[in-house]
């Protein structure tokens, strides 16, 4: 459920009319609605509610607007981050150090520094190396840095092969025959504390048998560690729930989610961690863009041109992302249309043959399910700027990422003086 819905003909963010948006704003603009982030937390917590305090860090690369990473601060998430940027928005928002997953298969010297100064509450080491390197710089600085080891399963995700994160030829977490062996060897050195293993198969995943395959193992590695007499305390699932971005699609529910890892789990007796991003955010908002006019080619669908485009909202160009695409004010008729953005790219393409609602130029009209992997995408692509993003609240909203011009991206740049 989000709160984006017709009210006398006119598409509303909760109480706020898209219009006004975009005649205050301009488009294109990212609008997110606060009232469903809010309740996707909360059904998302509430479906874990079988588990004994189950830590939740919401992934921040789905989404690190402020106002956003604040409202689940608020919620009570921690956040998994993989730079040292999104650590320090994460730290900016309010999350609490000891709250904050440091994953990521490319963490350098001073991100692991940085981590182990502010006090984050685990680390999750992506190979032997980094975790060599991650001890000696701890004990250089007289700390002991929390640690869980990611495996690599081996499990196919059944998304898109450039989101999926858990296969043998993915260059994520390290090889579950060869894990206990690393875990063991990392939990000598003085300046870890092993104490637990994570995994994370991939991204928008439909079902969750493999989820449920890749727990399996995690809990066979689980008793071979302490087998080997090692400790482990805690257990990071990762993320990759799907969520529907076309109109009645079904994918499996946080609760259903919730009830297979509970049962999967029940002999574990550790902490369980997990890190949804996209399951949080990705239905609590909306692109706006304006029609920039129809081009007719040939005897097909008009081109429907808007101001939206690839460097806006990259899913579509980059994964051919299917995203609902519907008129802010619906005149009840319907077209067959490309959907397009202005960009000088045949990869700027948001849809072909679309069915979609009948847009004449000027009109409105949004791409939904856009507050996951959205506006965090973005490029200044063709010297575009960076698009605006907003919240809603109610029926008020804010500005809480300024539109960048694309002058103000050229004011950093310098010509030298030597070619004059």
């Amino acid at each position: 459920m989000d709160h984006f819905e017709l009210r006398d003909g006119v598409l509303h963010a909760e109480g706020v009319p898209l219009p006004h948006i975009a005649e205050e704003v301009g488009t294109p603009v990212y609008i997110y609605s606060r009232a469903t982030l809010e309740r996707h937390a909360r059904v998302f917590r509430e479906a874990l509610g079988a588990l004994k305090d189950p830590h939740i860090a919401f992934a921040v690369k789905s989404n690190p607007n402020l106002a956003v990473l604040k409202i689940l601060a608020n919620e009570g998430y921690g956040a998994d981050v993989v730079s040292g940027g999104e650590l320090t928005r994460a730290l900016a928002a309010g999350m609490k150090p000891e709250d904050i997953v440091f994953s990521g298969v490319g963490k350098t010297h001073a991100e692991l520094l940085q981590g182990l100064e502010v006090g984050i509450g685990q680390f999750n080491i992506e190979s032997e190396e980094e975790g060599y390197e991650l001890a000696a710089i701890a004990a250089r600085h007289g700390k002991r840095a929390a640690c869980a080891l990611r495996v690599n399963p081996d499990v196919d995700a059944r998304t898109h092969e450039k989101i999926s994160t858990g296969k043998r030829e993915n260059k994520f977490g390290v090889p579950l025959d060869r894990a206990a062996e690393i875990y063991a060897r990392l939990a000598e050195e003085d300046g870890l504390d092993m104490r637990g293993v994570a995994v994370h198969i991939g991204s928008q995943l439909s079902t969750l048998e493999p989820l449920e395959t890749a727990f399996g193992k995690v809990g066979a590695l689980i008793a071979e560690l302490r087998a080997r007499g090692c400790t482990v305390t805690h257990a990071d699932l990762g993320g990759g729930l799907g969520v529907p971005y076309k109109a009645g699609e079904e994918l499996p529910s946080p609760a259903e989610y919730g009830a297979m890892v509970a049962r999967v789990t029940k002999d574990w007796d550790v902490r369980l961690m997990f890190e949804p991003g996209r399951v949080i955010a990705g239905n609590a908002g909306v692109l706006l863009t304006r029609v920039i006019r129809a081009k007719r080619s040939g005897n097909g669908p008009p081109f429907v041109v808007v101001d939206a485009a690839m460097n806006d909202l990259a899913r579509p160009a980059m994964y051919g992302a299917w995203h609902d695409f519907d008129a802010v004010e619906p005149s009840g008729e319907r077209m067959t249309a490309h959907i397009v953005g202005p960009i000088c790219e045949t990869g700027d393409t948001f849809a072909m043959d679309r069915d979609c609602d009948a847009l004449v130029a000027g009109d409105l009209a949004v791409f939904r399910t856009a507050g996951a992997y959205g506006a965090t995408m973005a490029s200044s692509y063709n010297s575009r700027g960076f698009v605006a993003e907003t919240l809603v609240d109610g029926d008020r909203y804010a500005v809480v990422a300024d539109r960048i011009a694309a002058s103000a991206i050229m004011d950093a740049e310098r010509v030298p003086e030597w070619l004059d």
